[in-house]
């Protein structure tokens, strides 16, 4: 029997969506913009994360992750 290992690049989606679910998005935001993997694409990871969202709905999800 073998142990399937990931490649990094699926390890960073999973970490990525798990974040995404977990942390409020100003902070992802924040984490993303200093986060230093030396791989991927930030713009395209960020395209994807903030699919249809306003910078109003942004703001108001940080709002609510404020007073959290």
């Amino acid at each position: 029997m073998t142990a399937a290992i990931e490649t990094e690049q699926e390890l960073i989606e999973e970490a990525l969506s798990i974040l995404s679910k977990n942390l409020p998005p100003h902070k992802l935001a924040r984490l993303l913009s200093i986060w230093h993997i030396g791989k991927g694409d930030y713009l395209k990871d960020r395209d994807a994360e903030f699919a249809g969202e306003k910078v109003v709905s942004l703001f108001e999800k940080a709002l609510q992750g404020q007073s959290e």
